[in-house]
């Protein structure tokens, strides 16, 4: 797979089939925690829920992942309604269920209960007309840490431009 250039938790791949396309990422997520690891999983939508998400109207700032029962949920992700979708639209708000392999769920679920990490949607992705959702475990970051982040990156930007200036 080749990787294409695009801003942090925006990347686009391509693959035989075809594009990859995100759709929306959770830039906060980056900026708020450590993110440890990352999975993927699907989402079990209904029918005006799938066409919102392909026509962009689909957000996951403020979502966060809970399991319950065994089960991989995604509260809190806005997606809205359909415009041509009459009677049978969606519900904007609901949970929606994550798609994931039980033993991966099994290992999410201990990571979360025994170091105190947490589940965060990092992108959601349309990948051969499917809609999927990336996962991170994550750690929460301090004020420090965030502090030392900015710093460096403040440091990064200074340097790239004076390299430019350069030449």
């Amino acid at each position: 797979m080749a990787t294409k250039t695009a801003p942090r938790g925006a990347e686009t791949t391509t693959n035989k089939r075809g594009k990859d396309r995100v759709v929306t990422s959770n830039r906060r997520a980056f900026y708020d925690y450590f993110i440890e690891r990352e999975i993927e999983t699907g989402v079990a939508l209904t029918g005006s829920e799938i066409k919102s998400i392909r026509a962009g109207k689909a957000g996951i700032t403020e979502a966060y992942a809970r399991i319950d029962n065994g089960e991989l949920w995604l509260v809190g992700a806005h997606i809205s309604p359909y415009t041509h979708g009459a009677y049978a639209n969606h519900d904007p708000d609901r949970p929606r269920k994550l798609l994931a392999h039980r033993q991966q769920i099994r290992e999410l679920q201990e990571q979360v209960e025994r170091r105190g990490m947490t589940l965060v949607p990092l992108r959601l992705t349309l990948r051969n007309g499917r809609a999927k959702v990336d996962l991170g475990v994550a750690k929460g970051k301090k004020l420090y840490d965030k502090r030392a982040a900015e710093s460096e990156r403040q440091a990064k930007r200074d340097i790239e431009r004076t390299l430019k200036d350069r030449d």
